[in-house]
């Protein structure tokens, strides 16, 4: 029988350790470079914050929690850990393996993937953080080699974090391309290791929109299937166009800024996830912004309320400035 899974990412918007963690889990460059923001993140405080990323989380997959979730802006493993705890309590049934290093950061951010580990299994030497060049360190992109316990099957999946739009878009724009480049080379070079039939996904926070440069000539993401199943060169869709565009009119978004909607978190799948006769392919029409009861702003702008932090108010009922995205996918026998 074929089984289904459901694969979300989020932006869990400044998951830090306390402000007083102790240097095997803070280097003391970090903590230079953040010591201003973390004044008064206590324990308390960040528990409770995992405490309400953990209740979303259990809501996804209507209440079965999700099978593989990628998260960016998490400082630690420790961190991790702590959601993967507090959801262990929240979903009985579901074992959760991390897939997680730390990155070279400035402030020490970085991006990490829950799988439940009775679905998928990461082998010896299958993971990679690849480096996006810049002249101050930025996330690398996260790349797992999930090989499937259903069918046996290798599953790429990069998980990305793109540098910010702090100090203007147009004039960070470089920095994003570059990570656009980055993540082009390393699709390709899935396929050249793993065989031309590899499924890849890419999922993340790219801080740029599907339209944008970055994504649609450095990546190399398209719009339409079609488009992607008569490629020479190996492209990637983006599955967000429709969620851009507003499926009922009006434009949609993971994030708001100056209440205007954007959509910076997205999936990007391959051909070999997108053909009808794929092994694992993914179900394009259940691409979703997750929104649950109490987790958006209920004026006129459906924002997600943050929880805040790191040098902004703390709203300790809120969960992230970001909305969690979710879609299933399938592998066959």
């Amino acid at each position: 029988m074929p089984v289904d899974y459901y694969v979300a990412w989020w932006n869990v918007e400044n998951l830090f350790d306390e402000e007083n963690a102790p240097l095997e889990r803070r280097t003391d460059k970090v903590f230079r470079a953040i010591r201003s923001d973390i004044a008064g993140w206590t324990p308390e405080r960040r528990d409770r914050k995992v405490r309400q990323l953990a209740s979303v989380v259990a809501q996804m997959n209507s209440g079965a929690g999700p099978d593989v979730l990628g998260i960016c802006e998490v400082e630690n493993r420790f961190v991790v850990d702590l959601l993967v705890a507090e959801l262990a309590g929240r979903l009985p049934g579901r074992s959760y393996g991390v897939a997680h290093s730390d990155t070279d950061d400035a402030r020490g951010i970085d991006v990490a993937f829950l799988y439940d580990s009775a679905l998928f299994q990461v082998p010896p030497g299958e993971t990679f953080f690849h480096v996006v060049m810049r002249r101050n360190a930025t996330r690398e992109i996260v790349q797992v080699n999930f090989r499937t316990v259903h069918g046996g099957r290798t599953w790429a999946v990069l998980g990305n974090h793109w540098p910010s739009r702090s100090g203007g878009q147009f004039e960070s724009a470089g920095y994003r391309h570059i990570a656009g480049e980055t993540l082009g080379y390393f699709h390709q070079r899935a396929l050249e290791v793993h065989g031309p039939a590899t499924p890849v996904l890419a999922m993340g926070d790219f801080n740029d929109e599907p339209f944008d440069t970055s994504l649609v000539v450095h990546a190399l993401g398209v719009r339409q299937r079609a488009r992607l199943l008569n490629a020479v060169t190996p492209v990637l869709w983006n599955l967000m166009w429709p969620v851009a565009g507003g499926r009922a009119g009006q434009p949609d978004g993971t994030f708001y800024f100056n209440n205007q909607p954007n959509v910076l978190d997205q999936f990007l799948v391959n051909r070999n996830l997108a053909e009808d006769s794929s092994p694992i392919r993914v179900h394009s029409e259940t691409v979703e912004i997750l929104r649950f009861p109490g987790t958006s702003d209920d004026g006129d702008y459906p924002r997600p309320i943050p929880f805040g932090g790191m040098g902004r108010p703390v709203f300790e009922d809120g969960f992230s400035d970001h909305f969690p995205i979710g879609m299933v996918v399938t592998e066959a026998d």
